[in-house]
């Protein structure tokens, strides 16, 4: 079955794809979201919610395909007004992690994202003057735990008269 993305990427037709990212942290207020491009997205995300994207420069670098157990996404974020450096150092320095939702919309249709969000955790944050670089990282399958039930004093109290 063909997604809409399909038939535009296989006919070259003339809609344009536009590239969000949603950035969210315990240590912040609210989330912070940004598109690629010159002007401001007002889209409906995939719970229903009526949000502003900020424009900015973002260039995103999806993931290869392959068989390595963890794939990430690079975003590169030019940060004209500062505010997305003020929220990565308020993470920082809160010891938290920044988690990421990126979003693909199509120009014509913005009642929806084109594609299921890929939901992502940062792995690095780096600022490089006004660029800031966030990698992303899927589910780590080299890294999961097994079992994934965790057998700890906490979960299992009896375990702590063990020796």
């Amino acid at each position: 079955m063909s997604t809409v993305l399909d038939i535009l990427r296989a006919s070259g037709g003339s809609d344009v794809e536009i590239p969000t990212l949603e950035l969210t942290c315990d240590a912040w207020t609210d989330s912070l979201f940004l598109c690629a491009g010159f002007d401001d997205l007002v889209a409906t995300t995939e719970d229903l919610r009526l949000v502003t994207f900020q424009a900015c420069g973002m260039d995103v670098s999806l993931p290869k395909s392959n068989n390595e157990g963890t794939q990430s996404l690079g975003i590169a974020i030019d940060n004209v007004t500062g505010e997305a450096q003020l929220r990565v150092d308020q993470a920082n320095a809160a010891g938290k992690k920044i988690n990421m939702i990126y979003r693909l919309y199509l120009e014509s249709d913005l009642s929806a994202p084109a594609e299921n969000p890929l939901l992502l955790e940062a792995l690095s944050a780096q600022i490089e003057g006004p660029t800031i670089s966030l990698t992303g990282g899927y589910f780590n399958l080299i890294g999961a735990a097994w079992p994934r039930t965790r057998y700890t004093a906490t979960f299992a109290p009896g375990l702590k008269y063990m020796t």
